[in-house]
């Protein structure tokens, strides 16, 4: 059974006010601080942008699909059925503007129906989104912190896009991080010593 654009679509605008009492909360309560980011940012607008090429735009907008996920993966769920454990929840509905959660169904037919336009529309977004918040801040200093992964082939090396192949000449680019720290852990204190990785398809550089 189809349901109408206003039985679905909510608006507001109001930030809840946050009293600290004797009673229950919903485990979602923290939605509130982005509720107010997601304002701030006018994310839905912008997501909503990011797929204005499509021609049809169905009851759940491709943008509210992104929007959900963004905060399906804030509330640390990975599968789409655990949507199921906040459907009903009245701070995810108003985060989101909606009056029902669409199922799994709904969201896998949107997420198949975006094509290559729409993903390079959001990196866009995304990447405009973390530059513009760096700008803001104006720190003095970044640090990038690469988590590298080793994949094993099993033997079979062919077609892998992981590893350096010495058929193919490119330029290789070296990160060297030249100053040791120390970090402290649980029960004792790790030295970190001078790390150096080498990829392809650029020029040495150190951080």
């Amino acid at each position: 059974m189809k349901s109408s654009k206003s039985q679905i679509h909510a608006k507001f605008h109001k930030i809840p006010m946050i009293r600290f009492e004797d009673q229950q909360l919903t485990s979602f309560s923290g939605l509130l601080v982005f509720q107010m980011l997601f304002k701030r940012l006018d994310l839905k607008r912008k997501l909503k942008g990011c797929f204005d090429h499509l021609k049809v735009s169905p009851i759940f907008g491709y943008h509210l699909v992104v929007m959900l996920l963004i905060v399906h993966l804030l509330l640390g769920f990975r599968r789409l059925r655990e949507i199921d454990y906040y459907r009903d929840d009245p701070l995810v509905l108003r985060i989101m503007g909606l009056r029902k959660i669409p199922d799994v169904s709904t969201i896998s037919r949107n997420l198949a129906k975006m094509e290559t336009q729409s993903a390079e529309n959001y990196r866009g977004l995304s990447r405009s989104l973390v530059i513009a918040g760096l700008q803001r801040e104006g720190f003095s200093r970044l640090t990038f912190d690469f988590d590298g992964s080793v994949l094993s082939t099993k033997g079979h090396a062919e077609g892998t896009a992981v590893g350096f192949n010495k058929a193919k000449k490119a330029l290789e680019v070296t990160i060297l991080c030249s100053a040791p720290w120390h970090r402290p852990a649980s029960f004792s204190t790790f030295s970190i010593a001078p790390a150096m990785s080498t990829t392809r398809m650029g020029r040495p550089n150190s951080c």
